[in-house]
């Protein structure tokens, strides 16, 4: 039975900085070399943890024991996590506008999509989500997996990795095409079942003005979104999800780096979640073989993409 604390209800939860010792008057020489150090050695702590559980889960092949091992494992990110805002709140001045019209719930599935304006989005997603929602799980490039440290943690963490192959390369190739597809469907088979939360940047790459101009977006605040990932989502794993989180990122002083955002020249983050029925009607649908089921989903997503273009142009007041 769920507990009522596990559930978050809609409204604010939180415009303005906790009145709380804070450490932000620091001197930037201390201080941003002091945040540097904190968060190495919570990397460091919980990295130890985490792999000292996914070892279990590596080598006893019982799918009972591995189960178990994901409580842990996801305990352990989430502390990481906790440490990661928690050096945000106190060592910086930046003001967190988050509304929320969604109820939350730490053990349900949702299908996550946000714009990407950078890589401070992760951070503030995590930020937002920690703790009300399952963690959030997100689809990477198979690089990754050997970034130090982190590619073994998303490993252990089931976060799934694709190739992700060029227009040109699947031209040339069709069959690469099936690659992600079948990666996207083996990632969701282990999501059925767990409390999950689906992260989709939907626009593929971080926003730049080099790749708006090039891709001649018609939005003006963001690019194109690309609609195959949310599709394959939706079928391998729709019939399970309860709703889409709809997210919308905007940064009012300019698009900011995680730097900037840990040494606190990010003076305000505005988000807002908003809660949308599961498209019933895209569960299940052909999207590669069927052209106009295709056209479909293709309207829908843009139509949301408009939506969330207005919104950001509402924020930053730009007529």
């Amino acid at each position: 039975m769920e507990d009522a604390r596990d559930r978050v209800p809609p409204g604010t939860l939180h415009t303005s900085i906790p009145d709380m010792p804070r450490m932000h008057r620091l001197p930037t020489a201390i201080r941003v070399p002091l945040v540097a150090l904190i968060i190495v050695l919570s990397t460091a702590l919980h990295a130890a943890a985490l792999f000292a559980v996914a070892l279990v889960k590596a080598l006893v092949p019982l799918e009972r024991v591995r189960r178990a091992c994901n409580r842990p494992l996801t305990g352990i990110a989430e502390s990481w996590i906790g440490v990661n805002s928690w050096l945000i709140e106190r060592f910086t001045r930046t003001r967190f506008d988050i509304r929320v019209d969604a109820d939350l719930r730490r053990h349900g599935r949702y299908l996550v999509l946000a714009n990407h304006q950078g890589w401070s989005d992760i951070p503030v997603l995590q930020k937002v989500f920690n703790r009300r929602i399952p963690l959030l799980r997100f689809f990477l490039k198979r690089q990754l997996f050997w970034v130090p440290v982190l590619g073994l943690a998303w490993w252990a963490l089931d976060f799934p990795f694709m190739r992700r192959h060029s227009r040109e390369a699947i031209a040339r190739r069709p069959e690469l095409a099936g690659q992600d597809i079948e990666a996207t469907r083996r990632a969701c088979a282990r999501f059925r079942h767990i409390p999950v939360a689906v992260m989709n940047f939907v626009e593929g790459t971080r926003f730049t003005a080099a790749k708006h101009a090039a891709q001649g977006s018609p939005c003006r605040h963001l690019l194109r979104p690309r609609a195959g990932g949310v599709a394959f989502v939706l079928d391998a794993m729709g019939d399970v999800l309860e709703a889409i989180l709809d997210v919308t990122v905007v940064y009012p002083a300019g698009r900011p780096s995680v730097v900037d955002l840990v040494a606190g020249r990010v003076p305000e983050v505005r988000v807002e979640v908003r809660e949308r029925p599961i498209p019933r009607e895209f569960i299940g649908g052909d999207y590669q073989g069927d052209a106009e089921f295709r056209a479909r989903f293709q309207a829908w997503l843009n139509a949301l993409w408009a939506e969330k273009d207005a919104h950001i142009a509402s924020v930053l007041r730009v007529p």
